[in-house]
């Protein structure tokens, strides 16, 4: 995707990279791109996960391009929301596993974006936030749904409503991020976290990522039928055999995803 505002790097591993340095803004032909991106992972098999990483050091994402807004006026779901959206839960529905590689600040719909990833790796200098409200508006592209999910409500009414920034030790102890990096390392260390992942059963790994992200959604009961269901696709699976001779082996297993 050659000028594309994502990249795509294809691999086992493949990464996504945000290409509009050095704030790498949230436009709509960014978005765009994003979804275009996400259309050529999911059309290849031999993918295994996505590090999603930028361009640059200064800011991994610095939000949405704010110079949009005044066009947006009384129009903002059909002008630009209503994508972002529909893209963003593409991401946070991929069934590979997700990691964002976040060096640099990582604010309003960055941030946003990152919360779409199943984990995220930041470097040790970044800040992370929500501060639509000091611009007299909100977070529109998921914040208000994913980040309670991740640290609670007390703690993300406390992001949102300030509107203020934290530091990348603040969002480790709070259970935004998983990892934290020395800066300049927070992408290889999202790949080694990616390469572990990548060597993980692909079946089972998709029917966990596709019941953990349900859980909150579904009753007790219905989650029960539901992981039971899952069980049954796993066990039925070669890659299911081949895990358990690699274990009795003593070897690492070799899955296909069939």
């Amino acid at each position: 995707m050659t000028g594309s505002l994502v990249l795509v790097e294809p691999g086992v591993i493949t990464i996504l990279r945000l290409n509009s340095p050095p704030l790498n803004l949230v436009s709509q032909e960014m978005t765009a791109d994003l979804d275009a991106a996400l259309a050529a992972v999911e059309g290849d098999a031999a993918v295994r996960a996505v590090v999603l990483a930028a361009t640059g050091m200064r800011a991994w994402s610095a939000g949405s391009d704010v110079k949009e807004f005044s066009s947006l006026r009384g129009r903002v779901g059909e002008g630009k929301l209503t994508k972002e959206n529909a893209v963003y839960d593409r991401l946070a529905a991929l069934e590979l596993p997700t990691v964002a590689a976040i060096e640099g600040d990582a604010l309003g719909g960055g941030l946003e974006l990152a919360l779409c990833c199943d984990f995220r790796v930041v470097a040790e200098s970044a800040r992370l936030g929500l501060p639509e409200v000091r611009l007299g508006v909100m977070p529109g592209s998921g914040g208000t749904r994913r980040l309670p999910r991740l640290i609670g409500l007390a703690r993300a009414k406390e992001m949102i409503l300030l509107g203020e920034t934290i530091d990348a030790a603040t969002a480790l102890d709070i259970g935004l991020v998983n990892r934290v990096a020395a800066s300049g390392r927070a992408e290889a260390v999202a790949t080694e976290l990616a390469e572990k992942l990548a060597s993980r059963g692909p079946i089972g790994m998709r029917e966990a990522k596709r019941l953990l992200n349900a859980t909150l959604d579904v009753a007790a009961s219905e989650g029960r039928s539901r992981e039971l269901e899952a069980s049954e696709r796993v066990f039925a699976s070669n890659d299911m055999l081949e895990g358990v001779a690699a274990f009795i082996e003593k070897r690492n297993p070799e899955f296909k995803n069939e």
